[in-house]
């Protein structure tokens, strides 16, 4: 039951480590960025970021995890996304910790579907 309703999800989903490699996503991660479960699975984050936010991803998780300072975790923000294609959209992340299994989920709404409406 509990995957069904992930799927039925408008926003896609994406469980991380704390490292930012997926451990499961959704049927809307895939719809919007074009890989399959397969693809995502065990790939670090990155795969849906830009080459700019990218290269300063690994930076930011390494002083999260030194630190524990947290500037993300917990909020959202407006983003520009990637897709498998290599065409980019405006999004919004947000971010939060599983208490209990220390896991990343983030969260991941259209932007233009929501401006839309």
């Amino acid at each position: 039951i509990t995957l069904g309703i992930l799927d039925a999800s408008f926003d896609s989903l994406f469980v991380m480590t704390e490292q930012c490699i997926i451990e499961m996503v959704n049927a809307t991660s895939c719809e919007m960025f074009g890989w399959t479960e397969e693809e995502f699975v065990g790939q670090n984050i990155r795969m849906i970021m830009t080459s700019n936010v990218a290269t300063k991803h690994d930076e930011y998780v390494s002083r999260y995890l030194t630190t524990g300072i947290n500037k993300m975790m917990g909020t959202q923000r407006e983003v520009v996304a990637q897709r498998k294609d290599g065409s980019t959209f405006p999004c919004v992340l947000g971010l939060s910790k599983c208490r209990k299994s220390g896991m990343i989920c983030g969260f991941i709404r259209y932007l233009s579907a929501v401006m839309a409406s």
